[in-house]
């Protein structure tokens, strides 16, 4: 059995993950633990590889971090990695507001997984997108940005208007743990 620290301190992700790990039958088993690492700033694999580096060293074991970005296609790819710090500040409204003006609301989800072997590994990354648009607030507020991002396949819902089964079949965080599974398992073989 392959195991892992998913490093989180999240409990709504070690949900997702734990969910979308656990549909496949992957004999992955995740514990958890929230590391204290560096606020970081860069692109997404920079962001991700340096927090899986940091957490490998304090753990002293494999672990997970993971790194979600919502790119908005009119502001080249902002807010991109740094969409919690805009959430906190701007709200869900103010997300839409900086759309306004421009011809489109497009957006790309992105995760993206680092994993490490342990210390002194290097992380190997693996990432999930969803497109979408971003829309005004629908349905429950619980989990960051859900509420105002329509994925193009999620028939006219945001992902906090899905269920957690549905919204985990085609969002960018289970398309980026598809493929650490499938690392994960052919390095068990």
């Amino acid at each position: 059995m392959t195991s892992f620290v998913f490093v989180t301190g999240n409990a709504n992700k070690l949900r997702e993950v734990k969910a979308i790990l656990a549909a496949g039958d992957s004999g992955i088993e995740v514990t958890s633990q929230s590391v204290d690492v560096p606020e970081l700033q860069g692109t997404t694999q920079e962001i991700a590889i340096a927090k899986c580096k940091v957490a490998a060293e304090k753990l002293g074991t494999a672990c997970v971090t993971e790194d979600t970005a919502l790119c908005f296609e009119a502001l080249n790819g902002l807010p991109g990695p740094y969409i919690k710090d805009f959430l906190a500040n701007i709200g869900h409204e103010g997300l839409n507001t900086l759309l306004n003006g421009f011809p489109t609301t497009r957006a790309t989800a992105l995760c993206t997984f680092a994993y490490s072997p342990g210390p002194g590994e290097e992380p190997i990354l693996f990432e999930g997108r969803t497109e979408g648009n971003i829309v005004p607030a629908r349905g429950s507020k619980v989990f960051g940005w859900d509420p105002i991002f329509q994925p193009l396949e999620g028939g006219g819902r945001t992902y906090a208007e899905m269920d957690g089964e549905e919204k985990n079949k085609i969002s960018h965080r289970y398309r980026a743990l598809e493929k650490l599974r499938a690392y994960l398992s052919e390095q068990a073989k």
